[in-house]
């Protein structure tokens, strides 16, 4: 059997615009690859982590680039194959999850069950994210995302200011449950004092308070809200640093290069005592999947439009295809 790989870039709007600390985006441009044995068709979706100096357009260049490689092998020696033909990344994450896909259809098995997880997929509660704005524009979105239902806002940060802004959104939805991205904003600041202050205020989890390589700085911080790595747990071999300065991960699908990858961070993260949260880039509902103790997979609910086959979402929670 030999398969059939393609690849190509498709441009989504955002419903309104999509902001935080590095800028604001109107639209997100994905990499969807398919992956064919004659029979079946296995789709995979990935965005290019822009941080890395990715873009759609070069992380299609590398998945046509190794389609000759790939076209003479079954379907999970293909999948094997680019944990090391590939970088971790979305050219991975998107040809990966594309031949998961493929593997469940032609074994006809759900893919949780494929990929060993231990339960029937269920509805979760996802975040949904509360742009960086001025106070008083957080505090309106906040409260129309609590009339919405959803009991779990994520607010984006900048070092400046961050106080005042999440004042403002326990203000206008008094009742939710609040997790933080700083966004690496916070090497400046008393990082002890920003945490206490923001516990005050009901936030439970603050992600990636400092920048990449700077991860030192929250040795000896004593807090009561939990710090996540993003940007500094980009695949299983970041996490011996880690677990050193930092109580859980943010484990997505882009960054890890694939559910493959994802999988195996989660089980060594898991031994290792960390808390896991899953999350993802804006993306339609192809892109995202998983699930943990903190769960941020709105992506889809901030564009203008999701892919007609796609998760549900209601009253703040994302319910399986």
């Amino acid at each position: 059997m030999s398969l059939r790989i393609s690849a190509a870039i498709e441009r989504w709007p955002v419903a309104g615009q999509f902001i935080i600390s590095r800028g604001a985006k109107t639209y997100v441009d994905v990499l969807v690859a398919a992956a064919s044995d004659g029979t079946h068709v296995g789709l995979g979706e990935a965005t290019a982590i822009y941080y890395h100096g990715e873009s759609a357009e070069s992380c299609l260049t590398q998945i046509e680039d190794l389609i000759d490689t790939l076209v003479p092998m079954d379907v999970r020696e293909a999948r094997l194959a680019i944990q090391s033909l590939l970088p971790p990344g979305a050219a991975r994450n998107a040809l990966d999850c594309a031949l998961w896909d493929l593997e469940a259809k032609a074994a006809g098995k759900p893919l949780w069950q494929l990929a060993g997880l231990s339960a029937v997929p269920k509805p979760l509660q996802t975040a949904f994210t509360i742009s960086l704005g001025d106070p008083a524009a957080m505090e309106n979105d906040a409260a129309k995302a609590a009339a919405r239902g959803f009991e779990l806002l994520k607010l984006k940060l900048t070092g400046e200011g961050d106080r005042e802004r999440v004042a403002a959104v326990r203000k206008g939805a008094p009742d939710v449950r609040l997790i933080v991205d700083a966004n690496e904003s916070w090497a400046a600041l008393d990082i002890e004092a920003e945490a206490s202050a923001l516990a005050a205020l009901g936030v439970e989890m603050i992600e990636q308070p400092v920048p990449v390589g700077q991860d030192a700085l929250l040795d000896g911080i004593q807090s009561a809200v939990p710090f996540l790595a993003d940007e500094s747990c980009q695949s299983s071999a970041d996490l011996e640093l880690c677990a050193r300065f930092y109580d859980g991960i943010n484990i997505k699908l882009d960054k890890a290069g694939g559910l493959t990858e994802a999988l195996k961070i989660a089980r060594e993260a898991e031994a290792r005592g960390l808390k896991l949260m899953v999350g993802c880039m804006l993306s339609t509902s192809l892109g995202v999947a998983q699930e943990a103790q903190w769960v941020d997979l709105d992506g889809p609910i901030l564009l203008a439009e999701d892919r007609e086959d796609g998760f549900c979402f209601e009253k703040g929670m994302i319910l399986p295809m």
